[in-house]
């Protein structure tokens, strides 16, 4: 896979240990670009990702930073959980990343975001637009299919990883996040994907 970017550029990639960013980090190592890998972590994670964020990292040999982000300090549009939750998570996210970037210097920030991923359903995009952030796999045309064949043949363990979204996801729009409530909505997850995670 050749992805048309330019190799002068230091890049970051927001990094979730999820089975396209992975197999993006694995590329563009793979291709000889200067990359590095951060991972968000907040109480909305399922730490399951963040794990194999790091596992794949190491088995890379990519350098990574696993940034903490407290979501109960600020972050009130977030935590009110409107529907458009995703597009305020995805700016907190770039944006920070965008800071540790800055202090690296690395001026282009990359997702794994494929071509299977709707627009439409996904208000994410805005901040995708929004902060410049540059999605190779989409600009590629690869899909989620195509990205899962690719990471078997490069033998990813990520391959075959069944994907979840984070637990804002488990809460009824406009149902606000509290501690209280992420913890049982954590428990009622964990309960019923056990055998998966």
């Amino acid at each position: 896979m050749t992805f048309d970017l330019d190799k002068s550029v230091r890049y970051g990639l927001a990094y979730s240990g999820g089975v396209d960013s992975c197999y993006l980090l694995a590329e563009l190592l793979r291709e000889g670009f200067d990359v590095k890998a951060y991972t968000i972590l907040d109480a909305l994670q399922i730490e399951r990702d963040t794990d194999d964020a790091v596992k794949v990292a190491k088995l890379l040999g990519a350098e990574h930073e696993v940034i903490p982000v407290d979501i109960w300090e600020g972050h009130e549009d977030l935590r009110a959980n409107p529907w458009n939750r995703c597009y305020f998570c995805k700016t907190m996210v770039f944006s920070t990343i965008l800071e540790h970037m800055r202090a690296d210097g690395r001026t282009v920030l990359l997702d794994g975001t494929n071509a299977s991923d709707r627009e439409d359903r996904r208000p994410g995009f805005r901040a995708i637009h929004e902060l410049g952030i540059v999605s190779p796999l989409r600009d590629a045309g690869l899909t989620k299919d195509q990205v899962r064949e690719n990471s078997r043949r490069l033998g990813l363990p990520t391959a075959d990883k069944k994907s979840f979204a984070c637990y804002g996801a488990y809460f009824n729009p406009g149902e606000a996040i509290t501690p209280r409530s992420l913890e049982e909505t954590r428990a009622r997850f964990m309960a019923a994907h056990a055998s998966e995670l």
